[in-house]
């Protein structure tokens, strides 16, 4: 079997010495793509360093929304030309967050929807945090359909069947994190059960959200193997057959053929 851990934070800022056991232990138990995704510029800067060497990964470029009241005057442009100098594969994570207050509602609509609009123009796919704020984001994207093709994944969903039905309507894929097996998440597995099997993504977040039976350590994308086969028992698929479905979403999405 092979997973794609579609969106695990694995830059050696945040790893160091560990990245490359890191990486062995994951490609040891199948997990042969994975997308790094950038949370400021120097990370992904990082993080499209990374996949430029590492066969099977990816990277993303953006500023996440609970950081955009800090950029530097400079950051954005810097997101920019490395979104442009093609060695990215997605434009993120961006988003919306309602739960922290560190930086103010308009600012991260306003990041938002530069990361939104810069996605389209160069037509790669957005990867977007929605922490308490799934709605807001849906009405910003279907904002963004409204004027043209639209391709995103709403990473660590937990909202709604109705919003899940909603966001699956407007073309995007559903990333599924560890929380989903928290023995108090059966609400989310059973959302994640709605899901048409072409629109679902597994991902770690790594270095967080540790999934069942590992909460509480540092998470890395060796450990996307737990929340798949969660998954895969509360939809009653076989394993080997979700593996492979959400593997081929991730590569699809992200253009990747490594």
């Amino acid at each position: 079997m092979v997973f794609f851990d579609s969106h695990c934070h694995l830059d050696p800022i945040r790893y160091g010495a560990d990245l490359n056991p890191v990486l062995e232990r994951a490609r040891a138990v199948g997990v042969t793509g994975m997308a790094v995704i950038g949370t400021r510029a120097v990370d992904s800067e990082a993080a499209a360093m990374l996949a430029a060497r590492e066969p099977g990964l990816v990277a993303a470029a953006g500023i996440h929304p609970n950081d955009v009241a800090e950029a530097e005057p400079d950051e954005w442009d810097r997101i920019v030309a490395l979104v442009e100098s093609g060695r990215v594969a997605a434009v993120g994570e961006t988003g919306l967050d309602w739960y922290r207050t560190t930086a103010p509602p308009d600012t991260q609509r306003d990041y938002f929807d530069r990361h939104i609009r810069l996605a389209s123009r160069v037509g790669l796919p957005l990867v977007i945090h929605t922490r308490e704020s799934t709605r807001d984001c849906l009405t910003m994207l279907r904002e963004a359909a409204a004027r043209g093709p639209l391709a995103a994944i709403l990473h660590s969903f937990t909202g709604t069947a109705d919003e899940a039905a909603e966001a699956v309507e407007l073309g995007c894929h559903l990333g599924f994190a560890g929380m989903v097996t928290f023995r108090s998440a059966a609400d989310l597995r059973s959302v994640a059960t709605t899901v048409p099997l072409d629109r679902l993504l597994v991902e770690t977040d790594s270095p967080f959200l540790s999934p069942e039976p590992l909460r509480g350590k540092r998470n890395e994308p060796a450990n996307v193997v737990h929340t798949a086969a969660c998954l895969a028992l509360a939809r009653g698929e076989a394993l080997p057959v979700f593996a492979a479905a959400t593997t081929a979403n991730a590569r699809r999405v992200y253009r990747s053929d490594r």
